[in-house]
Parts: C-alpha cells; sequence; structure tokens
C-alpha cells in the first residue's frame, strides 16, 4: 500500500486540532452536546488513530445542562509547550439567531473560552481557566520568544454588522493563566466571509495565519495570510483558499474547511482538516464532519499549497514518511457490558453526573438505563450511543424492560438532535406492554407509529438496518424470527442539511438505546447488549 484513504477519523469528527510531540501525534475534535468533551485521539503514522482521552469529565470541567442543539463544545485547540499539553476550547450556551440567509437582527450568543492543561495526554486535566467569552474558536500560539498568545475571533453581535468581526490576539500570562495588555484586531479575513477557526505559525521569520472561512457548509474553504509582525498587517496567499472543495457537493472530501498544521520528522508539514462525506445522490451530510489529513508544500515563495498545486482536498493521499503502527487503532467492541466505564464508542448527553442516566454494576452484563426526561431533553436525558461510521450498517439490542404507564418507554434510537430523530421502543398502553417508533423530522408534525399492539412479557430484541437513505427497523422476542416494520424510515434526514430554519447543525448521527419517565420515577430499563456492524466498505 502506497496510499491511504482519507477520512482518518469517521463519523463526527469535526474542527481538528493537530500536534506532534516526538514520534506522536494527537488530533483534538469537537464534541458539541456529548459527554464526556473533547475526543483527543493519537497516532504514530497520521493513518491509524485510537481514542487517547476525553478529557472534560468532571463536574468542575464542563455541565452542558441547558445548552442547545450543537453547542456546548466547540473547536478544541491542543498544543504541546513549556513542558505540558495546552487545550482550548469553548463551551456554548445560546446560540441565538443564525447567521445566514440574510438575518441583519441583533445575534445574541453566549462563548465562554476555556483552558486546561495535563502534563499527560490521558493523564488528569486541570479545571478549566475562564479567559474571555468575546467569540469562539480560540487557540494558543506559542512565539518563539517564550511569550503566548490567545487568537480568536471576534463576536459582532450587533445589527447590521458582520457578525465574524475578525481575529484577535491577547497575551496569556502563564504563570497567573490571566490575559494580559490589549486585545488587538489582527486580520479581518477576505470577501468569503465567516472568517473563524484562527491558527498561527511562525516560519522564517514570518507569521502565518490560517483560518476558516465561507461557512461550515458546502463554500467551507482554508485561508493563509501572513505578516513580518504578530500584529499585521497580513497579506492574503496569492491563491486565495490554501485547501477548498467549494462548488462540490458529492464525493468523499465535500464541505473541506477548519485547518490545523503540523510538521513531521523530517520536516515536511501536513494539515488536518474537516470534511463531509454526503450520501450518494443526496446533498446531505449524515456523518455531520469528519477528519481527514494529507501534506502540503512550501513553495520557493514562502507560501504553502496542496501538493497538486490545486487546492484541492486528497482522498487518497501518499503514505506519510513515518513507520507504519496500525497497533494504534481503536480495538473493536463486541457490543457487550461489563462492570466499570462504559465501553470507549459510548457517549452520553450533556450531564456530568451520568450516574444518574446510567449503572455498569447495577445489573453485572447490563447497562441500566434509568428513565429521565424526554427523548431530546437539553437538560437530563437517558441516552447511551455511538457514531454512525457507514453508509450501511445494522445495529442491535436486547432490551428487558417492564413500563407501568405510557410514560415510560425504553429501546432503540437513530438520532442527531432534539429535532431529528427515529426512535423504536417499548412503552405499554392500559395493561398492554407495546412496541412504537416515534419519528421526528423538520417541518413535519412528531409522529407515534403502533409497530406491535401487545408484546408478550420478557425481552425482546430491536435492530435497526440502514441502507444510505433507508432505515427499517424490526424485532423478535425469544427465539422468534425478525418482525420487520414495514414502513421505510428517511435516514437521509438525520444529517446536518435538513433543519428547521435558523437552527445550528454541526454534530452528526448517532445510534443507541434510551429510555424515558416522564412521570418522574426513573424506572429503569436493562440492556444486554448493543451491537453495530458496518456493511459498506467506502
Amino acid at each position: 500500500m502506497t496510499h491511504f484513504a482519507n477520512p482518518v477519523l469517521r463519523g463526527f469528527n469535526p474542527d481538528p486540532s493537530i500536534a506532534r510531540v516526538g514520534d506522536d501525534f494527537y488530533i483534538a475534535t469537537s464534541t458539541f452536546e456529548w459527554y464526556p468533551g473533547v475526543q483527543i485521539h493519537h497516532s504514530r503514522d497520521l493513518v491509524h488513530w485510537r481514542t487517547a482521552a476525553r478529557p472534560l469529565h468532571r463536574p468542575s470541567q464542563l455541565d452542558m445542562r441547558g445548552d442547545p442543539d450543537s453547542c456546548g463544545v466547540w473547536a478544541p485547540d491542543l498544543t504541546h509547550a513549556h513542558g505540558r499539553f495546552w487545550l482550548m476550547f469553548t463551551d456554548v450556551k445560546r446560540y441565538g439567531q443564525t447567521t445566514v440567509s440574510g438575518a441583519t437582527g441583533a445575534s445574541l450568543r453566549d462563548f465562554h473560552n476555556y483552558l486546561v492543561t495535563a502534563r499527560e495526554i490521558d493523564g488528569e486535566w486541570s479545571d478549566p481557566v475562564h479567559l474571555n467569552s468575546s467569540g469562539f474558536d480560540p487557540s494558543l500560539f506559542h512565539d518563539d520568544d517564550g511569550r503566548t498568545w490567545l487568537v480568536n475571533l471576534l463576536w459582532d453581535h450587533r445589527p447590521g454588522r458582520s457578525r465574524f468581526g475578525g481575529i484577535m490576539v491577547q497575551e496569556l500570562d502563564r504563570q497567573t493563566m490571566r490575559l494580559v495588555g490589549k486585545r488587538r484586531l489582527v486580520f479581518g479575513g477576505t470577501e468569503r466571509g465567516f472568517t473563524e477557526a484562527p491558527h498561527i505559525y511562525k516560519r522564517n521569520g514570518w507569521y502565518y495565519i490560517l483560518v476558516a472561512e465561507g461557512g461550515t457548509g458546502w463554500d467551507h474553504a482554508v485561508v493563509m495570510a501572513r505578516s513580518r509582525d504578530l500584529f499585521g498587517p497580513y497579506e492574503v496567499h496569492p491563491d486565495g483558499a490554501v485547501l477548498t472543495s467549494a462548488g462540490r457537493r458529492e464525493g468523499n472530501l465535500t464541505r473541506a474547511g477548519h485547518g490545523d498544521l503540523v510538521n513531521l520528522p523530517d520536516g515536511s508539514t501536513w494539515i488536518a482538516y474537516l470534511c463531509g462525506r454526503p450520501l450518494t445522490g443526496h446533498e446531505r451530510c449524515v456523518f455531520g464532519r469528519e477528519t481527514a489529513v494529507q501534506p502540503m508544500v512550501w513553495g520557493d515563495d514562502g507560501w504553502l499549497r496542496t501538493v497538486a498545486g490545486d487546492g484541492a482536498p486528497d482522498p487518497a493521499p501518499p503514505l506519510p514518511p513515518l513507520k507504519a503502527a496500525p497497533e494504534i487503532a481503536d480495538p473493536d467492541w463486541d457490543g457487550t457490558f461489563e462492570a466499570g466505564c462504559l465501553p470507549l464508542p459510548l457517549q452520553w448527553l450533556r450531564t456530568p453526573w451520568p450516574e444518574r442516566l446510567f449503572s455498569l454494576s447495577a445489573r453485572p452484563g447490563w447497562l441500566r438505563l434509568y428513565g429521565r426526561e424526554t427523548v431530546g431533553s437539553f437538560f437530563e436525558q437517558a441516552l447511551v450511543a455511538r457514531r454512525q461510521e457507514h453508509f450501511a450498517f445494522e445495529a442491535s439490542t436486547m432490551l428487558e424492560f417492564d413500563p407501568q404507564d405510557f410514560q415510560q418507554s425504553a429501546g432503540l434510537i437513530c438520532y442527531y438532535n432534539s429535532t431529528k430523530f427515529h426512535y423504536l421502543n417499548v412503552t405499554v398502553e392500559g395493561e398492554r406492554r407495546q412496541l412504537q417508533v416515534l419519528s421526528a423530522v423538520p417541518n413535519e408534525e412528531t409522529a407515534a407509529h403502533v409497530v406491535a399492539e401487545e408484546l408478550p412479557d420478557g425481552p425482546i430484541e430491536l435492530r435497526v438496518e440502514v441502507a444510505g437513505p433507508d432505515l427499517r427497523f424490526s424485532w423478535r422476542c425469544g427465539d422468534d424470527g425478525w418482525i420487520e416494520w414495514p414502513h421505510v424510515l428517511d435516514a437521509s434526514v438525520l444529517s446536518d442539511e435538513v433543519s428547521l430554519p435558523g437552527l445550528p447543525n454541526f454534530t452528526g448521527t448517532f445510534v443507541g438505546v434510551a429510555a424515558q419517565d416522564l412521570s418522574g420515577d426513573g424506572a429503569h430499563a436493562d440492556f444486554r447488549f448493543l451491537r453495530y456492524r458496518g456493511k459498506d466498505l467506502d
């Protein structure tokens, strides 16, 4: 093999920030409302990756209860300097009015930017230090004179203004962990607009600023500018975008943008960036945004370009000049539950108190969910899930659940956010345990369909099969064969591109298990396994 396939981090893994420490590479990606916060991935060859840490896992570090859909943890920035790892992140508490479709009124948002540090990537990370709330996408630039600078987008909420108010720089005093001196606007962006995701680098006496522009949709792009002075003025790359797939709405690497650079031991430069893989024949990305990497080259004029010089993302780059390390890749999980920690692929939503949602010890060998608020609640819902990583997959679970009234339900769910999900669940109607499908689709009424009027007592297996845009549910009890519900649901609505007007859609589809008890009694449901099998090879 002389080439590898992008993306390297598949299924909802956006906004990559990449760092190298010796022979080890790390990429931090956004988790938004999913807990624990931030995924940090580790590799030694840029091709095979493992989940090394989810550092924000304590109530003192992160509490996202009440954060709207696609808010929470945005765009982490990971660096290593002065003997430790530094991780910047934003916790978005309010999204406010959209910035697209000609919106001109005040756009009130709450962005709180925090810093945590650790000596080891998989060690204990510090409690967060709040640095500012002036905008989002914070990053740190460690200059070669020993000083450290915070870089972030300035948000302009005022009516009639450009929301993306430019890139700000302010010094960070590492001893006090406070910002000092005056904040300065150093780069206003280009005509593409939506200038965000800043990173600053220094090379041969030049300060280079790398930003994302064009919005995080089909016109997304990586743009570069440079200056001899940190505070500018910055001249823009003569080619325009350094990397973009603008104009493309099909293929493996659309929506390319939001990049970060890393130097390999041989001195070559690579870029990590986000991308989208729409369903064939549909302009919809059910995985959300994923992460790709590829080599770049510096020209004689001191500007960075793709190897082909075309500014295009590469779906099959050459292997990097590194020793292959396939042993680093995440191990496959067999879908069973053991006492102790939640299996690595699984996450939950918003709350830092997971013991109120689930237990792995209450019934050994089972995952017990305690029914909480409605599916889609912004505060406390018992939903544990993993990312969809394949265009075609099968997922199944075995459930033991004895609901006592119609306010209690539990089952198998394909979930994007509170407005987009398909949920096969067991509940009760009168004295009869019943199987239903609850579907939320933007611009349609949330629909409830009866799948089986009456279920026998005992465990039930639930299954979902997805093939591109088609989603089918089935079920069985005991040794009986699978009974397929005859209706085909639209899996493509569980994507970034299908939305109610004005709402953010920055995550991706998850498949998992859920339980609700709207009476407040916390009735529990037990799950024996959660199996996932990808069927496509692309």
